[in-house]
């Protein structure tokens, strides 16, 4: 058997990092067994569901390396399939049609709950003949359900969970104009797709009683279930707004690198041993839903804040360079030609030490592109004293002579200038880095000034000195 799993959002507004973290387990899934992880777009609610949110789920699902490996499937399309399938059971007596109006289903609701009944329907056109109905009454399709013993379904996740069949009723799963409901199509699609594994959020886990309904009046094979905890707030609450970003956008519009939040997603409700930074193809070989637990997870922004700086100090300088200059892009405060673009790749290993995001990165690596005279901050401010400038112009002497303009170079010069002039290093790299950058923090001086060039280096310290 080859395993097959989906992914199957309604586009209906942004990519949730629970259902971002569905998508991942059943992508690995897949490739930890050889299989095939396929995206189905869960599109009937016309109303709600728009083409901004489609392409927002593809966009976030590429940025995540979460690539389907056979085209989308438009739950949309497949409609007259599912009315195919609803009226197959009609024919064959396992489904009937329901003519009761909305009054009088609202009558049976009622009725239930003051008897102490839960608000079910009653069945009451299951064993009616259709012709007792009005001509050209309304009607839907509901689903026969077994009145007697109990559904069981395995699950790789929850272990087995059971319902008593008394407490189901007769699903509709044709409305009356002829469009097919969730659970009919979502049945529907994962049996003609091939899906061995349904791998979901569990707060899909009563659904699967009713799926199995309609699974086993068509003779099909039920897939393997696997419902996973949800992700809950640090408190313990369901994750809301108010204890921070929910979405992937959010999360990459914070600075987070996509291999950060899947390897902290994946650390979320799931474990192998001890250890933390996961590549991608330890992630394939070492997941398997035995490892994921019950209960509910919480969402720790720290450990993720923390795990995206170990990330970031591990990716590739030219790739960052090129993120810090796409978030610079437009800002009128700094220049992003190629001589900027290249003072960035130049000192990004001093950057992202610093980092815990991308916009962390972008900000810090902003003097690089900033024109003379340049803004300072207050502290850098308050270095620039009068002597400081005297000093600095002293500086530029020697800087500007110096051969070759590397780190190495400028490190001993400024060594050799402090204790010319009896001072500590500190006492004249720090004014010298207000001078050249406007603020108190950079990489080392040496390479800051290194990445910016002598030229640039003798114009932002001619603008300050005296």
């Amino acid at each position: 058997m080859t395993v097959r799993t989906r992914f199957a959002p309604s586009p209906t507004g942004l990519l949730h990092i629970g259902n971002a973290r569905a998508a991942l387990f059943n992508f690995l899934y897949a490739r930890h067994h050889g299989g095939k992880f396929l995206l189905r777009i869960e599109d009937t609610d016309r109303e709600r569901s728009t083409q901004q949110a489609v392409d927002v789920l593809f966009d976030g699902l590429a940025w995540m390396g979460l690539t389907p490996d056979e085209e989308p499937v438009f739950q949309s399309t497949r409609q007259a399939r599912h009315a195919e399938v609803a009226h197959h059971l009609l024919t064959q007596g396992l489904a009937y049609r329901c003519f009761c109006t909305q009054a009088e289903l609202q009558q049976m609701r009622e009725q239930a709950m003051a008897e102490g009944r839960p608000p079910r329907y009653n069945g009451y056109w299951r064993d009616r003949d259709p012709s007792e109905a009005p001509p050209g009454a309304p009607y839907t399709v509901r689903i026969r359900a077994p009145r007697e013993g109990e559904t069981v379904i395995p699950d790789l996740v929850q272990g087995e969970v059971r319902v008593a069949n008394a407490e189901m009723d007769d699903m509709i799963i044709l409305r009356a104009d002829g469009t097919p409901v969730y659970q009919l199509a979502v049945v529907v699609d994962d049996h003609d797709m091939d899906i061995t594994h349904v791998i979901r959020g569990d707060d899909h886990l009563t659904n699967s009683f009713r799926q199995a309904m309609i699974y086993r009046a068509m003779g099909w094979d039920l897939p393997a279930f696997a419902h996973l905890p949800l992700i809950h707030g640090p408190d313990g609450a369901k994750l809301s707004k108010r204890h921070g970003a929910q979405s992937v956008v959010e999360f990459r519009e914070m600075g987070y690198l996509p291999e950060a939040l899947n390897n902290y997603l994946l650390r979320l409700g799931w474990g192998h041993g001890d250890a933390e930074i996961l590549s991608r193809d330890e992630q394939i070989q070492l997941f398997d839903l035995d490892g994921v637990g019950r209960s509910a997870a919480r969402m720790d922004y720290a450990k993720l804040l923390h795990l995206n700086g170990v990330w970031l100090r591990q990716a590739d300088d030219a790739r960052l360079a090129n993120d810090v200059a796409e978030r610079q892009a437009g800002r009128p405060d700094v220049t992003l030609d190629d001589t900027v673009r290249a003072r960035i790749q130049t000192l990004m290993p001093g950057l992202k030490d610093r980092a815990k995001t991308l916009v962390d990165l972008a900000d810090s690596a902003a003097f690089l592109g900033r024109h003379v005279p340049l803004s300072f901050d207050a502290k850098a401010e308050k270095l620039l004293t009068p002597e400081a400038r005297t000093l600095l112009g002293l500086l530029a002497r020697d800087l500007a002579v110096i051969d070759p303009f590397d780190a190495p170079t400028i490190d001993a010069a400024l060594r050799r200038f402090a204790e010319h002039h009896g001072h500590k290093l500190g006492q004249v790299a720090q004014p010298l880095r207000a001078a050249v950058t406007g603020t108190t923090t950079s990489p080392g001086i040496d390479a800051t000034l290194a990445a910016l060039g002598r030229d640039e280096v003798m114009a932002r310290i001619g603008a300050v000195a005296q």
